[in-house]
């Protein structure tokens, strides 16, 4: 089956097409399938009200499956900011750099024992004439004091810190990424689903 990604994020759109390798679905970008990415406001208070919103849209306007996310990082010390606005953070000007150095920032003096964190995404999946299939994922750890070099992943991943590796996240494989992260645990919840449906 094929299922319609609700984003334009290249970087998404790799990290789930791995995560579905070897299942019975085939997740596409608008592009992929020669459609309009939507724009669709992320006004809800929570990372399920942003990716149902989504889901919703895009099955409305394409009418196939359509799978949307929202996701983002919570930090301990700043009361769990900044979740929803995760990809709004600090200056509208900002990058996706600009980002997690500002977060490094708002941290500069908060010292390792109290510098918790947790990725959540909030998976949803859209089909004509089924219920709303909903899923999340976590990963917890630390914010480290400065970026890693390495390249797995993106946004905040330079800063994640699992404890588990002793690494961030953007300095494990792929594979290693893909078995603890928020959304390898949010597909693979959702698969389990799909599959119950029979």
């Amino acid at each position: 089956m094929n299922i319609l990604l609700a984003t334009t994020n290249r970087h998404k759109v790799a990290e789930y097409r791995r995560l579905f390798a070897g299942s019975a679905f085939n997740v596409l970008s608008p592009d992929e399938l020669g459609v309009e990415a939507l724009d669709v406001p992320e006004l809800g208070a929570t990372f399920l009200a942003n990716a149902t919103t989504k889901a919703q849209e895009y099955v409305q306007a394409y009418r196939m499956a359509c799978l949307a996310d929202d996701s983002g990082i919570c930090a301990d010390a700043l009361g769990g900011a900044p979740s929803i606005r995760s990809t709004r953070f600090g200056s509208p000007r900002l990058d996706d750099r600009g980002r997690m150095l500002y977060l490094v920032e708002c941290l500069k003096n908060i010292p390792p024992a109290e510098r918790g964190a947790h990725y959540v995404c909030a998976l949803v999946l859209a089909r004509p004439d089924h219920a709303l299939c909903a899923t999340e994922g976590r990963l917890y750890g630390r914010v480290a004091f400065a970026p890693s070099n390495g390249t797995t992943g993106f946004g905040y991943d330079p800063v994640f810190l699992v404890p588990r590796y002793g690494k961030v996240v953007a300095d494990l494989t792929p594979d290693e990424k893909d078995t603890i992260s928020h959304r390898g645990i949010a597909v693979r919840r959702l698969l389990a689903i799909l599959a119950h449906e029979g």
